[in-house]
This record gives C-alpha cells, structure tokens and sequence, in this order.
C-alpha cells in the first residue's frame, strides 16, 4: 500500500484528506437533520444537503477502492485526482466569495469553517497531485 503512493507521507495525507470527505458525505448523507442544525439550515435544505453529500460519498468510495482493492493502486488515476482537486479549489472560491459578498445565507454568527476546511482539503490534493505525480500520470 506504501508503495503506491511513494512514501508513509502521502498515504497519511491520503487518509487525513479522505476521513474529512467520509465525515463530511457522513454527516450530509446520514446524520441530515443534526447536519443542518448544526449549520442554521431549514429542513427545507436536506435534498440539496444529502446529494451534496452523496457526491463526496462517491468520492469517499472511490478513493477506498483505490487505496485498498485496486491492483495498480494509485497509477493511471490522475482524473480523480485532479477532479478532487477542482473540486476543493472551486468550493474554497465559492465559500470566499460569498463571505466578502455577504450573501445568500452568510450572516454575522456565520462559521468560518466553510472556508478553513475547503482550504485545507485544497493544499491536502494539491500536495497529493503533486507528490504523487509520478504516479497517478502513469
């Protein structure tokens, strides 16, 4: 399994990366109504919340079966890779922007959470793109 991704590094930030998606689809997907509470979201949000959700789940799934049945592992995958990325980078834009706009549903008591963890999951597939270049381009 280390060896599909160079070195212990890349398969902690892997994981680090993948375990946020799986809470994140987990908490859209299955815990909806606390989900939404938790973020001040009427019940009305729950369809749009769990096929959000569903969407990381497929990821989640996918990058399972990378890391644990896939028998190349990580090589040749540098679609999902990069569409991971694009979708982290673009959410990260998407949630900056509407804080400095202020708008639809983006209050005073409103977290910053929506950027900080779009960010981190930026760098995280950013630094596995890169890292695991040799890879995933193969």
């Amino acid at each position: 399994m280390v060896q599909n991704f160079n070195n212990s590094f890349f398969l902690i930030i892997f994981f680090i990366h993948f375990i946020i998606y799986g809470l994140y689809a987990y908490k859209c997907v299955f815990d909806t109504k606390d989900f939404l509470k938790e973020y001040g979201m009427h019940k009305t949000s729950a369809i749009m919340t769990r096929f959000f959700g569903s969407m990381i789940l497929g990821s989640f799934v996918l990058a399972g079966y990378i890391v644990f049945v896939r028998e190349k592992g990580t090589a040749g995958t540098w679609a999902f890779f990069n569409l991971i990325f694009l979708q982290n980078l673009f959410t990260f834009f998407v949630a900056m922007s509407s804080h400095q706009k202020r708008n639809l549903g983006v209050v005073k008591r409103t977290s910053v959470i929506g950027i900080i963890i779009p960010a981190i999951l930026t760098l995280l597939s950013g630094i596995l793109c890169f890292g695991l270049a040799d890879k995933i381009y193969t």
